[in-house]
């Protein structure tokens, strides 16, 4: 008989179809027309009632089936009784049928962490700005991102009606990255994708340093590596502490599964272990390829500025 999957392919596999349906739930709140939108620390720092129910979502799905992984994510929510119809059980098949790489095959639950962004860009959200929209599932062991699932609820929006709404990119450190087509940013340009609702004195003068060809500004950590490994930028650059690990570690995956790097503004990794604060103090700084060239730009005058 095949032996069973090891508990990593188990819990990408789950965290593929928990993905997919928070973007249910995420498409269903909007539709519904009430966001419930409530202010956390200002204008600029939102929750809504998809990154309540997405969070609840998640959190409880993967715990009834994973009791002993430590999950994290974004909100402070009420111990509330999740209902059944929050629950999701399923799994996704193809995800099982790939090998684990060798160096996870011995992993305990109680050695995971997964970082939970219920809904990456919320900003944009409540604008309208769905493109920017992600659900962020990211599994890590050892204080580093080896796993991570996206799932973009509004992908493909714009394409009209009869459009299949919604894709799941995911990948796994050793085998590489899924569901998207790997593009390189066209070469000799230097396409920065930085934030649209953060924007700072340091943020664009750490920009102009840089001598960019054109700057894209959009919502969201995961939208912002999905330009990157769509080649549509060739640098995220955010020289300011907003960033959190639930926002990097699902996209900081998948970056690395397919050869990219992603960095403080020092150029110093990102920890993922539970204790670790959850604040990316120093900024984020990431590319497909051609790291060195963006990060020996930095200006110094950023760097000290930007405390890890």
């Amino acid at each position: 008989s095949m032996a069973s999957p090891a508990l990593l392919m188990r819990v990408v596999a789950s965290a593929y179809s928990v993905a997919e349906k928070a973007a249910t739930i995420v498409r269903n709140v909007m539709a519904a027309g009430d966001l419930g939108i409530v202010e956390k620390t200002g204008a600029n720092d939102l929750q809504t009632k998809a990154d309540r129910l997405v969070q609840m979502s998640i959190c409880a799905s993967l715990a009834r089936k994973f009791p002993k992984v430590t999950i994290i994510g974004e909100e402070e929510l009420p111990p509330d009784e999740v209902t059944e119809e929050l629950i999701e059980d399923g799994h996704c098949e193809e995800i099982l049928k790939k090998t684990c790489p060798a160096q996870y095959t011995g992993i305990k639950e109680e050695e995971l962490v997964i970082w939970v962004d219920p809904l990456d860009g919320t900003k944009e959200y409540t604008e309208g700005l769905l493109d920017h929209v992600t659900v962020l599932i990211g599994i890590a062991y050892g204080g580093k991102a080896i796993a991570g699932v996206i799932n973009q609820p509004y992908y493909n929006y714009e394409a009209g009606a009869g459009a299949v709404l919604g894709r799941t990119i995911w990948g796994v450190l050793g085998i590489g990255a899924f569901g998207f087509q790997l593009t390189e940013a066209p070469a000799g340009k230097h396409i920065i994708v930085t934030t649209r609702s953060h924007s700072s004195t340091l943020v664009n003068d750490c920009i102009s340093a840089l001598n960019p060809d054109s700057v894209i500004r959009v919502g969201g950590a995961g939208n912002k590596i999905i330009q990157l490994i769509e080649g549509k930028a060739s640098a995220y650059v955010f020289a300011s502490p907003g960033c959190k690990k639930w926002d990097t570690c699902a996209p900081e995956a998948i970056l690395h599964a397919v050869g990219g790097k992603i960095t403080d503004i020092h150029g110093n990794s990102f920890q993922y272990n539970k204790e670790v604060k959850h604040m990316n103090s120093a900024g984020v700084l990431a590319t497909l390829r051609n790291y060195d060239y963006y990060a020996s730009r930095i200006p110094n005058t950023v760097k000290q500025s930007l405390v890890p």
